[in-house]
């Protein structure tokens, strides 16, 4: 099966040169969270920065001084701030004084230990002590469990605490570390790490006025053969502090991964024929495809049939109010918010919309192990069935 050469919507380049102007990581290093090549990301962000040039003014000899320490002192608020976040997420408020030096041990790569000792309340000659003891002599069985503390403690910073003892266990495994769930449960216990947990369902559907004569093709059958041939779609509302973002997505039902979205402060049609034309640009729209979704007002409108037919997309509907109907777009809203959303407070839609593009396009379709999909990412499956995909044709 020969691979469609990708095209990349508007909204999504702008992301990407986004991410590595806010973030400052190397293009190189964006372009391979993004599975996208390094030059055509480069390439955009040249043309972003000759269209936006920012001119800057020459500063004095003490202003450069106080530039310096003015980001000292940030860098050293945003690491504390980080720390502190990190260790609230693994340590009870009254952890004894051996879990926080069994943190400060697991951290000595990441932060100097000094300035964890000093934000944990633990004496460096304590912490230097039980170090000691710590690197002693040790029964073949203690020096495995040390060594799974270690991989799983990486692992689970790594899944930005939100991976549970299962998708954990199959990480491991698959880096060729074996470990059963249960002795994974059981260090994770010991090492006070726990995955966030879900929130309640709130239905937010706005169904539209007129009947449509659309089937539910599904059938609440959320699987697919192959990439591109069944595809959902829903909306989900972010509050920030400038007012609502209403995002739309279309997830794949072969792979799980979110081939399209958008983002708009309004929930005009055009949010979600835009979301699908992404995904469409992006080749992962087979000809006569299923589209499900609920019937909200966008996706029962005249614009969005008409849009679905010049595409040759076959519309398919759930029931009004019933949300297992399109369980798999339901899911993803509740993980997005689950393990991204809830955690946060955006104080305005830019930021919202920085980490949602940075959610999906790196974290969530890159780097999640998806438990439908047998503990592998969806990009992960998209490129295992373009492997097979010749072999079996």
């Amino acid at each position: 099966m020969s691979e469609r050469r990708r095209k990349f919507s508007p909204q999504f380049k702008a992301e990407a040169v986004q991410m590595v102007l806010e973030t400052g990581r190397p293009i190189a290093e964006v372009a391979r969270d993004l599975g996208i090549n390094e030059g055509t990301l480069g390439n955009w962000v040249n043309v972003w920065r000759r269209e936006n040039p920012e001119p800057e003014p020459e500063l004095t000899p003490v202003e450069r001084v106080r530039v310096k320490e003015m980001e000292d002192e940030i860098r050293r608020l945003r690491m504390e701030n980080e720390f502190l976040k990190k260790s609230s997420g693994l340590l009870r408020p009254d952890a004894p004084v051996a879990e926080r030096c069994a943190l400060i041990q697991a951290e000595k790569a990441t932060y100097p230990i000094a300035f964890m000792c000093a934000l944990l309340g633990v004496p460096r000659s304590t912490y230097y002590a039980w170090a000691e003891r710590a690197a002693g002599p040790q029964t073949a069985t203690a020096a495995r469990r040390a060594m799974l503390a270690e991989q799983i403690q990486l692992e689970f910073t790594a899944s930005r605490s939100t991976s549970g003892c299962r998708r954990i266990a199959a990480a491991l495994n698959q880096r060729g570390i074996d470990a059963s769930v249960g002795l994974v449960a059981d260090l994770m216990r010991e090492l006070g790490l726990r995955a966030v947990q879900p929130r309640a369902y709130k239905r937010t559907t706005v169904p539209g006025e007129q009947p449509v004569p659309a089937a539910d093709l599904l059938g609440r059958d959320f699987t697919a053969a192959a990439p591109g041939q069944r595809l959902v779609g829903d909306i989900t509302y972010l509050r920030t502090g400038q007012g609502w973002l209403y995002l739309a997505v279309v997830l794949d039902l072969a792979t799980r991964m979110v081939v399209g979205w958008q983002l708009a402060p309004h929930m005009r049609t055009s949010l979600v024929t835009d979301a699908l034309t992404m995904a469409i640009d992006a080749g992962h729209v087979q000809p006569d495809a299923i589209f499900h979704s609920d019937r909200g007002t966008q996706y029962t409108s005249a614009e969005f049939a008409a849009f679905t037919e010049a595409h040759r997309i076959r519309r398919s509907l759930g029931r009004t109010g019933v949300c297992w109907d399109n369980a798999a777009a339901e899911s993803f809203f509740a993980t997005l918010k689950n393990e991204m959303y809830h955690r946060h407070i955006f104080p305005t839609r830019a930021k919202a919309r920085f980490a949602v593009a940075e959610y999906i396009e790196v974290f969530y379709n890159r780097k999640r192990l998806h438990s439908t999909l047998g503990y592998r990412t969806p990009f992960q499956a998209l490129t295992d069935y373009r492997a097979t995909a010749p072999a079996a044709a």
